[in-house]
């Protein structure tokens, strides 16, 4: 099953009315059980609707339709964006959601987004319960909210009584915005946490750099046993898509991350394994569709 985050850019009714732009973001979105927006800038709703009736045309998804939800409003001025979440409900339950309340005495407004979290009931995975917390940072305070994540994941620790917890999104976790240095002290960074996408993956379709701005993080090692193994990665669909430069970024500067879990079988894992070392020799077999800063595409 499997799960992404996607920043968008500047997604709203503009983008949904272009033909190229609508018909590559539903074919990104099909890839996924579960996918979470960023940067949604809809306040009438109107653009998600047409999205999600766009989505539900395509052969495959008229005989399984996606669902969505959508967080208030976010931000701290006349600019606002949503997280908006798509997903399949034959394959996943939308158990409960909340809306981070970002009001701890003495650090208020903490976040310019406060996330938009997600509890999932998963009858098909190793892990039944899934929570999400989707993520897009401020980049010039993306220090000091990705170390106050750790703040969330407790609150809903203790709200929902699971550890089964995945941060994703666009934290800006890598360039002038959180060197390696001052990110090795953020909270989230803890041996309690585990980060998916390495720091030389590059989840930036703009050619200007190649920097991991987008990542994915689990709680715990209940958490981490659930993920097949070498499924976190970037999804290049310009290169997927054989798009031009001018293509992709019509789409987003960002490519979405993504992960796998591990699915039920007799044996309990046998199913996930086999499928983990699949993957293991098809990559061996021939490049990965995942860039990578040592791995730039030519241009």
């Amino acid at each position: 099953m499997k799960i992404a985050a996607f920043n968008g850019k500047n997604l709203g009714q503009k983008k949904v009315q272009n033909k190229s732009v609508i018909k590559h973001l539903t074919k990104i979105i099909s890839r996924y059980s579960v996918i979470v927006l960023l940067e949604v800038v809809d306040k009438s709703g109107k653009a998600m609707e047409t999205l999600l009736q766009e989505l539900n045309k395509t052969d495959t998804n008229r005989k399984r339709p996606y669902k969505k939800t959508a967080s208030k409003q976010l931000g701290r001025d006349t600019y606002k964006e949503q997280y908006v979440c798509f997903y399949r409900p034959d394959e996943v339950t939308l158990k409960d959601s909340h809306q981070y309340e970002d009001n701890q005495a003495g650090d208020e407004d903490a976040f310019a987004r406060e996330p938009f979290v997600l509890r999932f009931q998963c009858p098909n995975t190793v892990v039944e319960d899934l929570v999400l917390i989707p993520v897009h940072t401020k980049p010039e305070d993306s220090l000091k909210e990705l170390d106050e994540l750790h703040d969330v994941v407790e609150d809903i620790r203790k709200k929902w009584k699971t550890d089964n917890i995945m941060i994703l999104g666009d934290f800006n976790a890598d360039g002038r915005y959180l060197s390696k240095k001052k990110k090795e002290k953020i909270r989230i960074c803890s041996p309690s946490y585990n980060w998916l996408i390495d720091d030389d993956v590059d989840t930036t379709a703009s050619n200007k750099n190649d920097n991991t701005y987008d990542r994915i993080v689990v709680y715990g090692k209940t958490m981490l046993n659930a993920i097949v193994p070498n499924s976190a990665k970037s999804f290049n669909f310009q290169q997927e898509f054989d798009l031009t430069d001018e293509e992709a970024l019509g789409i987003s500067d960002h490519y979405p991350v993504e992960v796998e879990l591990k699915t039920k079988d007799a044996s309990g894992e046998g199913q996930s394994k086999k499928k983990g070392q699949q993957e293991q020799k098809r990559k061996q077999g021939q490049a990965s569709n995942t860039p990578t800063k040592r791995g730039r595409r030519a241009v």
